[in-house]
């Protein structure tokens, strides 16, 4: 897991996950390499109190919840876009000043 994460680059890479798409929680997790259980939630919920993110709850069994981007997020993608392939370029550079930096 990569602990140093921050809460923004975390919540780039879950824009960008997302995209044009509708992705379940665990399908998220999965998409956003190495983010935790709670980085993740935490960081939905930000997105989805700032108008970014659309959570859909199906009323059935076992419960099904459903992540996509709003009008709002789509349109915040293209500069994210821009972002994260950045992000992903130095992402082993930001990981490794974050662990230099707490040691």
């Amino acid at each position: 897991m990569r602990s140093g994460r921050s809460p923004s680059t975390t919540a780039l890479l879950i824009t960008e996950a997302l995209g044009e798409r509708t992705l379940r929680f665990s399908e998220l997790r999965n998409e956003v390499e190495g983010v935790s259980h709670k980085m993740l939630t935490q960081n939905l919920r930000m997105l989805q109190r700032n108008g970014l993110v659309a959570r859909t709850v199906y009323p059935i069994v076992p419960p099904r919840v459903d992540y996509e981007l709003t009008e709002a997020g789509r349109g915040l993608r293209k500069t994210v876009d821009a972002m994260c392939d950045w992000t992903h370029r130095y992402l082993g550079h930001i990981d490794d000043a974050c662990r230099r930096f707490d040691a």
